[in-house]
């Protein structure tokens, strides 16, 4: 199975290969934003050979991912705030995030890997998006209970238009939503038995929410309201 097939967010592997489809780059230096994100760091890492550096927003996730990508020389796993990185102005050649910029402080992120792109870098971001203006409160409150502010979909390009970024292409894998959910509840339940206690209670509260999540999705009509989109954006070279 190759690591693109083990990826397990929003969109699964289906970013990655729209990344590669799209985009003939020289990266000297890549970034990826958000957890559960180690096989894509490492997969750039080895399609570009150069240094890529990982960022997570809490502790766990760091001690996870430093867990995951073990001796990977090329890439560096740290913790930040996404809006606030420690990194200087132009230092990336390539950033990608997969479902980890749809959040409330968007704009500021947004704001910061702008900052953190080289002039004529790219951008490959995956969005969890509303397929609907108007969505019922049980999908707010989906939304809400992890930080979401998913943007319309029909807004979605005008949003990075706006922002003086190049739309190079995109691509809708809403599709993937389902195996997604089903595949991340099956994956929490297989491991929970092995865990220590402190990592039960941490564990049962996201199987619970992944959970409920799933369930609005497959069962209550969520696939009606809830999307996910992929694009590759540029940014000028002035």
């Amino acid at each position: 199975m190759s690591s693109v097939s083990k990826i397990l967010l929003p969109g699964l592997g289906k970013q990655l290969d729209f990344l590669r489809k799209n985009a003939s780059i020289q990266a000297k230096h890549a970034l990826v934003i958000g957890s559960g994100s180690e096989k894509i760091a490492k997969d750039l890492a080895k399609q570009y050979s150069c240094d890529v550096d990982l960022i997570v927003e809490d502790y766990e996730s760091l001690m996870s991912s430093n867990l995951i990508l073990g001796d990977e020389s090329n890439v560096k796993a740290s913790l930040m705030n996404f809006e606030i990185t420690d990194f200087d102005a132009g230092s990336f050649d390539l950033i990608y995030a997969q479902a980890s910029v749809s959040l409330t402080n968007r704009n500021k992120i947004i704001k910061e890997i702008k900052r953190i792109l080289k002039p004529g870098g790219f951008f490959c971001v995956g969005e969890i998006v509303s397929l609907k203006k108007e969505v019922p409160k049980f999908i707010t409150d989906i939304f809400d209970s992890s930080n979401l502010l998913p943007l319309f979909i029909d807004d979605l390009q005008k949003y990075y238009e706006e922002r003086k970024l190049s739309i190079v292409e995109k691509q809708n894998f809403s599709d993937t939503l389902g195996d997604y959910y089903s595949q991340t509840v099956s994956l929490l339940k297989g491991t929970k038995e092995n865990l220590s206690d402190r990592e039960k209670s941490y564990y049962k509260k996201l199987l619970n929410k992944v959970s409920h999540e799933s369930n609005v999705y497959l069962k209550l009509g969520g696939d009606k309201y809830i999307g996910f989109v992929s694009m590759l954006l540029q940014k000028g070279e002035s």
